[in-house]
């Protein structure tokens, strides 16, 4: 994380931007004390997405026919 005064944010706020687009999170500070943070905003994807990214993840998970409470009651034996 980089950590740069309220001047120097100012006079190189382009160059600060384009650090933050690649991923760098920067720190402004005022007389040493930090007063805003700039960060990247890493974009949401769709819960359907998400969704079947599980799905997926759920069938490549198979059991082999064991359920999972079977699977529970072993672990506790």
């Amino acid at each position: 994380m980089k950590v740069v005064g309220v001047y120097e944010a100012k006079t190189n706020f382009t160059e600060l931007i384009r650090e933050v687009q690649s991923g760098e999170t920067v720190t402004v500070t005022k007389h040493g004390h930090p007063i805003a943070k700039i960060a990247p905003i890493f974009e949401v994807q769709p819960v359907e997405n998400t969704i079947a990214q599980l799905k997926t993840l759920r069938e490549s998970m198979r059991l082999d026919g064991l359920s999972v409470q079977a699977l529970r009651e072993e672990g506790r034996r």
